[in-house]
């Protein structure tokens, strides 16, 4: 009921400056204060600071406020030891020289031949080095 009374006078008095702003001839500063001093009223008409205040000194609602932090803790530990896990396992198949996340050789073969198209755009003699050669003049060309 306090807290109620006192929003209330809030905006009373945010209304009252509102007032003296305008008769100033700052009508925009005056709505802009009106604006924010109706913020007040408007919480306690829609019953969102009894609501507050309930749950600020409500057991039950500081024991709910434990159990979502319990939560989230155990969702941010559980991710962390995801990713520790998936680090690890990188490691490991770095070590048996096995790129992470490959697919299997067989799967990784085109299933079908490289027709036409395959065998004009590659001439016999190309190497690999030849490949790139167009590449390397154009970072040449910028400098790289």
């Amino acid at each position: 009921m306090l807290a109620e009374t006192i929003f209330s006078a809030v905006s009373v008095a945010g209304l009252g400056i509102a007032a003296i702003t305008a008769y100033r001839k700052r009508f925009l500063a005056a709505a802009r204060i009106a604006a924010y001093s109706l913020v007040p009223i408007g919480l306690v008409m829609t019953g969102a600071v009894e609501w507050a205040f309930d749950t600020a000194f409500s057991p039950t609602a500081w024991a709910g406020f434990g159990v979502l932090g319990v939560a989230w803790l155990l969702f941010m530990s559980t991710r962390a030891v995801e990713r520790r896990r998936s680090g690890r396992q990188e490691a490991v198949q770095a070590e048996k020289g096995e790129r992470p996340g490959a697919v299997a050789p067989s799967a990784s073969a085109p299933s079908l031949g490289q027709g036409r198209r395959g065998a004009a755009a590659k001439p016999q003699g190309s190497t690999a080095g030849d490949d790139f050669s167009d590449i390397e003049a154009i970072l040449k060309k910028h400098g790289i």
